[in-house]
């Protein structure tokens, strides 16, 4: 059954934004972690139930996400915005063309701490916002920009650990991750393995969860096979493929 006869006239679940028969809201506890989560989102992509950006802002503690809306014929858009400021933090922009990161310190080991700013959109949307993030980026003095206030900021970028798991999208280019892959890398590179592998659980979910709700039974069975979810959450998998009634998506 195709995508669009699976989803046509659902309703969704305000937390996960699936289908109510396969809401995972209450499926994991949260990602808890010292690290400080910025999400700067294309605008287009808050409208696409697959987005992982809107994942992480649900699912990681203190998450937070920004809406990147740029005004046509203006220049507005070359500045990030203010509400991403984290006074005193170390900030990491993430983008693949940034300075190959290796030997992190972990988390408790830092002076200053750690955030940061994930992009989140197709890849030619990340390339927009990529060229703001490099404006402004690349200079903590940039007036406006509100990096004055960081400890630090670096452009960065962290190998990829083994071939992507988002199998909602067809990733185009080699190394190319998905939003919560890249934080999943960040997670692991500053030795949060706990919040590594609490997030792995809600990302693996995610994905299986968005997979079933468009009629892809048999990829998601697949994509199960080599998935830490079996193991970790048997009994909420074997209710969640269990038929039940429709949910209130306005609970």
């Amino acid at each position: 059954m195709g995508r669009s006869v699976v989803l046509a006239g659902a309703g969704r679940c305000d937390g996960c934004r699936l289908p109510p028969r396969w809401c995972v809201c209450g499926a994991l506890p949260p990602v808890a972690t010292a690290l400080a989560v910025d999400v700067l989102m294309h605008r287009r992509e808050q409208w696409r139930p697959s987005s992982t950006g809107a994942l992480i802002q649900r699912v990681v503690e203190r998450a937070r996400c920004h809406v990147y809306r740029p005004e046509a014929g203006t220049r507005d858009c070359a500045i990030l915005p203010p509400s991403i400021q984290r006074p005193g933090h170390e900030l990491w922009i993430l983008h693949p063309r940034g300075e190959s990161l290796t030997g992190a310190l972990p988390l408790a080991e830092r002076s200053a701490p750690l955030a940061v700013l994930l992009l989140d959109g197709s890849w030619t949307e990340a390339g927009e916002m990529l060229r703001i993030v490099e404006r402004t980026g690349r200079d903590s003095t940039h007036q406006g920009a509100g990096f004055e206030s960081w400890a630090a900021v670096r452009c960065v970028r962290l190998q990829m650990p083994g071939p992507g798991r988002y199998w909602l999208r067809e990733q185009t280019q080699p190394g190319h991750a998905s939003t919560a892959e890249a934080l999943l890398a960040v997670f692991e590179s500053v030795g949060d393995a706990a919040a590594a592998a609490r997030f792995r659980l809600h990302f693996e979910l995610h994905v299986y969860a968005t997979l079933r709700s468009r009629g892809r039974k048999q990829l998601a069975e697949s994509f199960l096979e080599s998935s830490p979810l079996r193991a970790e959450i048997p009994n909420f998998l074997e209710a969640l493929c269990v038929c039940r009634p429709e949910i209130d998506p306005q609970r």
